[in-house]
């Protein structure tokens, strides 16, 4: 039997099938990739679809929740501000209410302090009620209105206690008012008294120390008692004339300058000096001279004149200058008061004191006029008169003298009315006398200081004064 062969294969087409089905495997291998590739990516992107919704989801339930609890933070902080504001109004109407309770006690009513303390009261209540909402959360519900009326009523305790307060300023200047008059009456009276004082002192009863003395036994001390009295009332016409000057808006710098030139003063009052140095010039001028340098003036002989000046003394001593003038019109004293008086007091400043020179005409026509001012001049020319009797009624008479102005301090002959400027002096510079303010006098060999302003050079008296002040 014969055998079957194979077929015969040739390598040609072993390498067509072999490569044929290399192709059908990588068909197969890249199908199944491309499907499992797109099933990977249709289900990565199922889940992010999903994943997206979730987050969304969580995202718009986050803001909701966020804006939720701001709204409430908003709203309570609003009701904490409305409770603060409620706080701060009962405060203030507290206090409005205890200054009116204080106010109303004194002076005392029962119907300020009755209403002060039902507020008071009131709203001690109203915090109470205050304090369990704030512990209990009960916030009104309205903050904003809330909040409008308790700055309301704050304004309205705070006005009321500046009300309170201004009644209270009211009554104490009311008080202060009350005193100020009590003082003025208190002052008043005090014046009273001092012119009274004044007055006792100026009268001539202050010289009954003379009254039992026999010529004989005068001495200087009763001159220099007399004296006293003579400055005493030139410096109380000095007042009145610098009173008289304020009144007429005189400008006091101007007329002392025009006294005594280039002198600096150390304090300003010091400044009457230089008036009280004028009038005391004019009214011992010619003190040296029996008649005072009157005219027609007859004098007894020398032998009798001590005791004639001393009669003339005990004359007048107790009497007033008015009196004296009235009953002896036409008297030596009568005649010295008319001269004095048209030299001391210028037209022009009895013009610009009164407004007219009914005065001055009253005296050259030969009365003397009833006023204060006249008054005040009478009787300090009845003094220096006294004084000019009993200068020569002494043995040996009294002499008079004054110091030249820029001579050096010396305390025999001079007193100084300005002790200040030892003080402030300085230790290798003498002060020299600017003025003579009161003459001095030479009784024998005593030796009645005079009165003297001092002062240097006027960059150091300028130093002087700065450090006074310092």
């Amino acid at each position: 039997m014969e055998s079957v062969k194979p077929l015969a294969v040739t390598p040609r087409k072993k390498l067509a099938r072999s490569f044929a089905k290399v192709l059908h495997v990588k068909a197969l291998i890249g199908i199944a990739s491309v499907d499992g590739l797109k099933n990977v990516i249709s289900d990565a992107n199922l889940k992010d679809e999903g994943n997206m919704g979730k987050s969304n989801k969580s995202s718009l339930n986050w803001s909701e929740s966020f804006v939720e609890d701001d709204d409430e933070e908003v709203q309570e902080r609003k009701a904490n501000e409305a409770l603060l504001a409620k706080l701060f109004a009962s405060i203030s109407v507290v206090k409005g209410a205890y200054a009116e309770l204080q106010y109303s006690q004194s002076p005392f009513d029962p119907d300020g302090i009755e209403a002060a303390d039902q507020l008071l009261v009131s709203e001690l209540k109203n915090l109470s009620e205050l304090k369990q909402c704030f512990l209990k959360k009960q916030f009104d519900p309205s903050p904003e209105r809330a909040i409008l009326e308790a700055e309301s009523k704050e304004l309205q305790g705070v006005i009321k206690t500046y009300e309170i307060t201004g009644k209270k300023l009211e009554s104490q200047v009311r008080l202060k008012d009350s005193e100020v008059i009590f003082l003025r009456e208190k002052l008043e009276e005090a014046n009273k008294r001092n012119k009274a004082i004044e007055k006792r002192l100026n009268q001539s009863g202050q010289l009954a120390v003379l009254d039992n003395v026999h010529i004989s036994g005068l001495s200087p001390n009763h001159f220099i008692t007399v004296l006293r009295h003579a400055v005493r009332s030139i410096r109380n016409f000095v007042r009145v004339i610098v009173d008289e000057m304020r009144s007429a808006d005189w400008d006091v710098d101007a007329a002392v300058n025009a006294i005594e030139q280039d002198v600096v003063y150390i304090a300003e009052d010091h400044k009457c000096f230089a008036i009280e140095a004028f009038v005391c010039r004019e009214m011992f001028d010619a003190f040296h001279f029996p008649n005072f340098s009157l005219s027609k003036e007859s004098l007894p002989d020398r032998s009798r004149r001590q005791q004639w000046f001393f009669g003339r003394f005990n004359e007048m001593k107790s009497m007033k200058a008015k009196e004296f003038l009235a009953e002896k019109p036409r008297s030596s004293f009568a005649k010295f008061c008319r001269v004095k008086y048209l030299k001391l007091v210028h037209p022009k400043m009895e013009s610009s004191f009164f407004g007219n020179m009914n005065q001055r005409n009253l005296v050259n026509a030969g009365g003397f006029p009833d006023t204060a001012f006249f008054t005040s001049f009478a009787e300090m020319a009845k003094r220096v008169w006294l004084l000019h009797c009993l200068a020569f009624s002494l043995e040996p008479q009294a002499s008079i003298f004054q110091v030249g102005k820029g001579c050096r301090f010396s305390d025999v002959y001079m007193e100084s009315v300005n002790d200040e400027i030892f003080l402030y002096s300085e230790v290798e510079s003498d002060p020299q006398v600017a003025f003579t303010v009161v003459p001095g006098f030479r009784i024998g060999k005593t030796v009645i200081q005079c009165q003297v302003y001092l002062s240097q050079h006027q960059s150091k008296a300028k130093k002087i004064s700065s450090t006074k002040q310092r």
